[in-house]
């Protein structure tokens, strides 16, 4: 059912784009009224406009929080046309039917970026925008609703295509798009109440999040995927990609793994490459080439068509050597001019600089069939003094700073996880597998294709404790001779005994990195 749009109500605090609406409503002599601001803009901009409060006969109160909240207004909206009680009322009243909203809220998100002050803050909750929103939303088959700028190139072409009147079908869009502005709204909202009052798991959670992206397809072609930012800053990601196509779904996820790394790996040179969102391979040194060369080495089969992740600047040398591989997407903090030439050749990588990019939420999200799980980020790193030494044998200092390295890169490789490092760099990795035995076969296979001659007195950390015997006896076997794991196993004295008489170190950490 088309309907008529007689009389509109306006309140936006940005005015962008209003102009050209105006010239449509003039042409269909639909009747404006509006709220202080917005009314002068619009006499501003020469077109006819009736003050709110004139409307109503009520000056706004309280500074300006109390000034739509009022009957003739709600009463204009809600009610509706084919009940003839609601007529009568209306009649007796002489309320006249308001067919169409335009609101925008107080830019609550804006000012949570830009200012730390709770009054201020609390201040720019908008009250009276949301309640007209709902209020419309609501009664769609009477009115039509408008929450964004973006929708009045649309509007525009409803009134135009149906001489003044909205379709239903198009009225119910809007409504979808108000209440999931609304709801959007007052997530933000509740959570920075939670967030001010460190609640990190409330009785009700919810979840605000932006469209920043249709993505061409999600895991898999016959899938859809969109990316969403969940932050009072929903323009961007932080991520500002140079060249290449568009970034896709597993992009995303090959990235979001790397960068989540190089967050755990600050104040280091650290180069990590990724595939199917686990490392391939991981190296810190403090020559930047060195750590690109070493990352790349441990696995040159799965890097490639993968991600490389470095928290260095890219030049010229480090360039020509990403050049030798085809890859999917490199992340750096910046590139100069020599290295961005050398890496354009190849027009299909994604070039992306993270020099802007800051990890802002500390929360990670599972959902499935109408429930979710909800838990802290990761983001314990284990440090030298949590390591304990359980066996007769026991590391240098050096040796020490090796062994913390270890452990924290194999929190990021799927579970079980079994990951041999060798100067600061991996060496081997076994991810995802079952079986934590099948994990220490995969990354001793992996070693001995590729790096054989490192095998020997390197470490191997596990993700979680040993529950046999069985896994340390393929890595002491292999030539490891440095163990560390959380422990926690009732065959914990057992596998001791066994370090022992294998002449190897044994450190436990007490703290398990399952990853999944």
């Amino acid at each position: 059912m088309n309907l008529k749009i007689k009389n509109a109500l306006i309140s936006v605090s940005d005015k962008e784009k209003l102009t050209s609406l105006l010239k449509v409503f003039k042409k269909f002599k639909v009747k404006i009224i509006s709220t202080g601001g917005t009314y002068k803009y619009i006499k501003k901009q020469g077109y006819n406009c009736l003050e709110l409060s004139k409307y109503t006969g009520f000056k706004e109160m309280l500074d300006g929080r109390v000034k739509t909240l009022h009957p003739k207004i709600h009463a204009g909206i809600l009610h509706d046309r084919n009940n003839k009680k609601h007529k009568t009322e209306m009649s007796t009243e002489k309320f006249p039917s308001l067919d169409l909203i335009i609101v925008n809220f107080y830019p609550f998100q804006n000012i949570v970026m830009r200012s730390k002050n709770p009054k201020n803050i609390i201040e720019n909750i908008d009250i009276g925008g949301p309640t007209l929103v709902r209020a419309a939303a609501k009664n769609f088959k009477n009115v039509t609703i408008i929450t964004s700028k973006n929708d009045y190139k649309d509007l525009a072409h409803e009134l135009n295509s149906n001489k003044g009147k909205t379709s239903l079908n198009f009225r119910e869009h809007m409504s979808a798009k108000a209440f999931g502005l609304t709801s959007y709204y007052d997530a933000m909202i509740a959570n920075w109440f939670n967030k001010s009052l460190k609640i990190e798991f409330p009785d009700r959670k919810t979840i605000f999040g932006k469209k920043f992206k249709q993505l061409r397809y999600g895991e898999n072609p016959h899938q859809e995927s969109s990316i969403y930012i969940n932050d009072y800053d929903d323009k961007n990601l932080g991520l500002k990609q140079i060249h290449g196509k568009e970034l896709s779904y597993n992009n995303y996820n090959d990235l979001f793994t790397g960068l989540e790394i190089l967050e755990s790996l600050k104040g280091k040179n650290v180069t990590v490459v990724i595939k199917h969102a686990n490392p391939c391979g991981i190296s810190v040194n403090k020559i930047p080439i060195i750590s690109l060369k070493h990352a790349l080495s441990c696995d040159p089969l799965s890097a490639f068509g993968g991600v490389v992740a470095c928290n260095f600047k890219i030049n010229k040398k480090i360039a020509i050597e990403l050049s030798k591989i085809f890859l999917e997407v490199v992340l750096a903090k910046g590139f100069d001019k020599e290295s961005l030439k050398i890496l354009k050749r190849r027009k299909n990588i994604r070039i992306i600089d993270i020099s802007k990019f800051k990890f802002k939420n500390n929360m990670y999200i599972k959902s499935f069939s109408g429930s979710f799980l909800v838990q802290n980020r990761n983001d314990k790193i284990v440090k030298m003094r949590e390591l304990k030494c359980v066996t007769k044998l026991k590391p240098s200092k050096k040796e020490i700073t090796e062994i913390e390295l270890a452990f924290n890169f194999c929190k990021y490789v799927k579970s079980n996880a079994i990951v041999l490092c060798n100067n600061s760099s991996t060496i081997g990795i076994g991810s995802g597998q079952p079986s934590r035995v099948d994990s220490c076969k995969l990354a001793i296979q992996k070693a001995k294709k590729f790096q054989p001659e490192k095998i020997k007195n390197s470490i191997a950390a596990s993700d979680a404790f040993f529950p046999f015997v069985d896994g340390l006896e393929l890595l002491v076997r292999a030539g490891v001779r440095t163990i560390v794991q959380p422990g926690g196993s009732i065959k914990d004295k057992e596998i001791i005994n066994y370090a022992n008489k294998a002449k190897i170190r044994m450190l436990f950490t007490g703290t398990r990195n399952f990853y999944h």
